[in-house]
């Protein structure tokens, strides 16, 4: 019998799902009165390591809640990230889930004995740093989230 990867890693419950959608102004339409009302963010590129290289990333983004779950929709705009891939093989939809961790480094080390691979992350400073991990034969991301400055 499989293990509970939540129980193997010690996870906190979830705190977001993450949806990659083709345009965000049809998925805000769309699910505004489900998980709205939504912020918006325009971060402009940004530079991520990504698959062993520096690659710059632009997106745009929004932000819902249902409950104690956040709700993010990510419109890809240009560069290399998971979320092209995501829409380069056809997919839209549900894309990953971000567990908050004390330390990133440690639980994406953790998360590699068990066959999860980090594809994607930076370090934004002391205490903020973000890593979407991969395992062989699933299409959904988990994501890490290490965020000792609050908000």
């Amino acid at each position: 019998m499989k293990s509970d990867v939540r129980d193997e890693l010690n996870l906190p419950d979830l705190n977001q799902v993450g949806f990659v959608v083709r345009d965000l102004d049809a998925a805000l339409a769309l699910y505004a009165p489900m998980f709205g009302p939504f912020t918006t963010l325009e971060p402009g590129p940004m530079r991520y390591h990504y698959r062993g290289q520096e690659e710059a990333c632009d997106m745009l983004l929004a932000f819902g809640r249902s409950g104690d779950v956040e709700i993010e929709l990510i419109q890809w705009v240009s560069g290399g990230c998971p979320h092209k891939e995501f829409l380069d093989a056809g997919r839209e939809g549900m894309h990953h889930l971000r567990f908050t961790v004390e330390d990133l480094e440690g639980a994406v080390s953790d998360a590699g004995h068990i066959g999860y691979t980090s594809i994607w992350g930076k370090r934004y400073g002391a205490g903020l740093a973000v890593a979407y991990l991969e395992r062989r034969g699933d299409p959904l991301l988990i994501e890490f989230f290490e965020n000792h400055r609050g908000g």
